[in-house]
């Protein structure tokens, strides 16, 4: 199937649309950033993180992948630097709500540009969306003036480094976020 794909900023009105994938794509990882517990609470707190200006997944850091004005698939991307900026203040947040778990993890170097959360929606996953968002990433980390892009992606996820490593990331370190065994992957761009 040959789909005619646009790739646009998000938007805050998308944040119904991209919730779910954020939460497809991050699992458990997500109930940390939003301090919920249960299912509803954690999806209502991934759109607002969206509508909001001032953490990693804000609509500001989130591209959209998009046919006939339908989202397929989405990317979340920032720098190493701006990463931790973003989650000072979702720190403090979190905090204010007085959450059970208050570390969010590091998971960039300041000199990468860091492709945080990918997803494809499950019906139409396998017709290079993700690859088109990969590349997209390149495009946007070399216009940004970087020179590396990186990722994590969980050591039990076997398929998806295999799939990273033929886009030529490459395994540079192990990584851990909220107590879980990650590969960090880095690829060269110019």
């Amino acid at each position: 199937m040959n789909i005619d794909l646009n790739i646009r900023q998000a938007t805050p009105q998308d944040a119904p649309h991209i919730a779910p994938l954020i939460y497809d794509a991050i699992g458990d990882i997500a109930g940390r950033l939003t301090g919920e517990h249960h299912l509803q609470n954690i999806m209502t707190e991934l759109e607002e993180l969206v509508r909001a200006d001032d953490n990693r997944h804000t609509y500001r850091n989130t591209f959209v992948a998009c046919a006939n004005e339908q989202i397929l698939g989405i990317i979340v991307l920032y720098d190493g630097q701006t990463g931790k900026e973003l989650d000072a203040l979702l720190m403090e947040k979190l905090q204010q709500k007085h959450a059970s778990s208050l570390q969010i993890d590091l998971e960039a170097h300041d000199d990468e540009y860091y492709i945080d959360t990918i997803c494809v929606a499950s019906h139409v996953r396998g017709l290079g969306i993700g690859t088109k968002l990969l590349h997209f990433a390149e495009e946007q980390a070399v216009r940004c003036g970087y020179k590396k892009v990186s990722l994590n992606v969980d050591e039990a996820k076997i398929k998806a480094r295999q799939l990273y490593e033929q886009q030529g990331f490459a395994v540079t370190e192990p990584w851990e976020i909220i107590g879980e065994k990650f590969y960090h992957m880095v690829k060269e761009v110019s």
